[in-house]
């Protein structure tokens, strides 16, 4: 495993699509991504195979309705996963990272309005290397937070602070140099204390089951996603989040994921149906339905000695409600043929 050669190849394929014109995204896929690539993107668009495929059904059409479209970096980072219940190595090498792409949509993009305002979209995204090669990607995009940006919200106001997502407090979360084995061996492992020992252990009878606070430090930062909203301590996360989630989702379990990975102090989580549930109560606009939930999302956090201080997370909101029966992107479309156009 080399982690920093994996990290080059990764900021070589952004350095490359991010400097192409829409006309040659294709190009650019097909220059850095295996052919028989996997692109597990944000509903509706989900699975896609092959570099043309995703470069066909995301990257050409944004940079058409986004031609000034610019990344922002604000955490890179790689490693072995281990995201396994039992606690066996996978033996997959991934690099994720997580910011912004700005811009000013000057066009439609899945039929989301047009609008005069400079957009920052938070994207998160996890990559997959073999021999030298990327064959696979999760990537999620916050369109909920993108509907709320241009005036067009499909959600309730949410709980928590909207449109916070900062890069780590006072530390470089890109990571370019080699890490202390010591220290990301601490961060892995604390992370899957979290995710298996404390997120699991949940028996409804009351949130210190879970032992947060050996997890969390009192003053977080939580970074949800749009509809939930940021939170700025360990307090707000269980008020405004943790309690109408669960409430929701009382049985929600952690699966094996795709991807858990850390370097130095930095963890990193990816899982398409990562998080099983039923919807057993009402959650925003969804009325409880007793049926199944398959959550995917990503999850970046920063550690600082035997505690998090930090969490940025992305849920795929649009796939969530679909399976609770309301379809958000037909929500945002009723707005605009109302009238209800984007802000300007």
């Amino acid at each position: 495993m080399d982690t920093q050669a994996n990290k080059e190849q990764i900021l070589a394929f952004w350095s490359a699509l991010d400097a192409a014109k829409s006309d040659d995204i294709a190009s650019v896929c097909r220059a850095h991504l295996a052919p028989d690539f996997i692109w597990r993107g944000p509903a509706p668009l989900s699975l896609k195979t092959g570099p043309k495929a995703v470069a066909d059904s995301f990257w050409h059409p944004l940079k058409q309705a986004i031609p000034d479209l610019k990344r922002e970096i604000h955490m890179i980072f790689g490693g072995q996963s281990s995201g396994r219940v039992d606690g066996g190595p996978d033996g997959e090498n991934w690099v994720c990272g997580t910011g912004y792409l700005t811009g000013q949509a000057r066009g439609e993009f899945l039929d989301i309005p047009a609008t005069q305002r400079r957009l920052q979209l938070r994207w998160g995204a996890f990559y997959k290397l073999r021999q030298g090669q990327i064959v696979e990607s999760q990537m999620l995009i916050d369109f909920v937070d993108w509907f709320e940006q241009i005036g067009l919200p499909v959600l309730p106001k949410s709980r928590g602070t909207s449109h916070v997502y900062p890069p780590p407090t006072a530390f470089d979360g890109v990571i370019a140099h080699p890490q202390d084995p010591v220290q990301t061996a601490e961060t892995l492992q604390l992370g899957r204390q979290l995710l298996y020992g404390g997120l699991n252990r949940y028996d409804a009878t009351g949130l210190s089951s879970m032992g947060m606070a050996g997890f969390f430090h009192p003053n977080i930062k939580w970074y949800g996603p749009g509809g939930i909203g940021a939170c700025f301590s360990l307090t707000e996360f269980e008020t405004l989040h943790q309690q109408p989630w669960l409430a929701a989702f009382p049985d929600r379990k952690v699966q094996d994921l795709d991807a858990l990975i850390a370097e130095g102090s930095l963890l990193g989580a990816a899982g398409v149906a990562g998080v099983r549930a039923t919807h057993s109560g009402a959650y925003l606009t969804a009325p409880a339905s007793g049926k199944p939930v398959q959550i995917s999302g990503l999850d970046f956090w920063l550690r600082h000695k035997d505690k998090f201080t930090e969490n940025w997370v992305f849920v795929d909101m649009i796939d969530l409600f679909a399976q609770m029966g309301q379809d958000l992107f037909t929500r945002l479309h009723s707005r605009t043929q109302t009238g209800l156009g984007p802000a300007q």
